[in-house]
């Protein structure tokens, strides 16, 4: 049986990492985002799934938690002499990536095809599987109009005010089929964005159907710690969206999913609302700078599962 883990870019990619020194191949399969797939340069990038498999390679860089360690940026340097639009930082070893990627896909192969190749050939023994090989791609409606994801997040660094989001598919999205259904044994909700890195994954209707119609534990690691974003837009979007911007307000747009919920020792004061809402709380650190405090915070989690089965 497997528990599958599902994963946004940077946030996520520290649990996922932490979750392979607790779990075997054999037992976790990484389900990500593509939400924020986009085309740059003619050329197909999937940020989250190449966040998540330069960490797992261990070629991440450190600093940002996104791109290549030791990048070069020459190609990057010469597109600025043509005044092209730079604003999506792409360096010489990520470009190799993306021209592999992008042929792959122009010779017919699909995207669950193509990430395992690139794992393999990067010597990542884990599967990590694009939640879909539809084209899945989410729009952030805001003050400045509705936009596609790398331009809000990227382009205009999170300013405009959001009212909503939006996932547009071109064509129906199923599952990928490196995902089997009839083996999950738990699923774990890494501490990616609500919106723009999980809510996607959901919005595959067989996702969805999986999590509502389940027979086995659910377990989500809350984002918001001390009511602010471990990282990233989530407490902005939360409080634009009129939500509670706290630990519980993620558990109430979880809650017809979750059966337990990790939370940080410094949000206990929550534990009662949380569990009003039928959920279990258990509490541990969850901000994650070291590599151990990645691997407790994953084996916590495994153990909770475990005890909810």
């Amino acid at each position: 049986m497997t528990i599958l883990a599902l994963t946004g870019g940077v946030g996520g990619a520290k649990l996922s990492l932490g979750l392979t020194h607790v779990l075997d191949p054999s037992e976790v399969i990484f389900v990500v985002n593509v939400g924020d797939d986009f085309e740059h340069f003619g050329l197909s990038i999937s940020p989250d799934i190449d966040t998540l498999t330069y960490t797992l390679a261990g070629i991440v860089n450190e600093s940002t938690g996104w791109g290549r360690e030791d990048e070069a940026w020459d190609c990057l340097e010469e597109l600025k002499r043509f005044e092209a639009d730079t604003w999506f930082q792409l360096g010489d070893r990520d470009l190799a990536l993306h021209l592999f990627r992008t042929g792959s896909i122009k010779r017919g192969r699909s995207l669950t095809e193509i990430t395992e190749i690139i794992c393999s050939r990067l010597g990542i023994k884990y599967r990590i599987v694009p939640v879909t090989d539809a084209s899945l791609r989410t729009r952030v409606l805001t003050d400045q109009g509705s936009l596609a994801f790398q331009d809000y997040f990227v382009r205009l660094q999170c300013n405009p005010k959001v009212s909503k989001l939006e996932y547009h598919q071109r064509t129906p999205a199923s599952l990928s089929p490196a995902i089997k259904t009839d083996q999950i044994s738990g699923i774990v909700i890494c501490p990616s964005n609500p919106f723009l890195s999980i809510d996607p994954i959901l919005e595959v209707d067989e996702m969805r159907a999986i999590l509502v119609e389940r027979e086995f534990p659910v377990v989500a690691v809350s984002p918001i710690v001390g009511d602010r974003s471990i990282k990233g837009p989530t407490a902005k979007m939360m409080s634009e969206l009129g939500m509670q911007v706290t630990c519980t307000g993620v558990a109430r747009h979880y809650h017809e999913i979750l059966d337990g919920y990790m939370i940080d020792n410094t949000d206990a004061h929550h534990t009662a609302e949380i569990e009003a809402l039928g959920i279990r709380v258990r509490m541990a650190p969850s901000i994650m700078h070291t590599l151990d405090d990645k691997i407790q915070l994953a084996s916590n989690c495994v153990d909770f599962l475990d005890e909810l089965t």
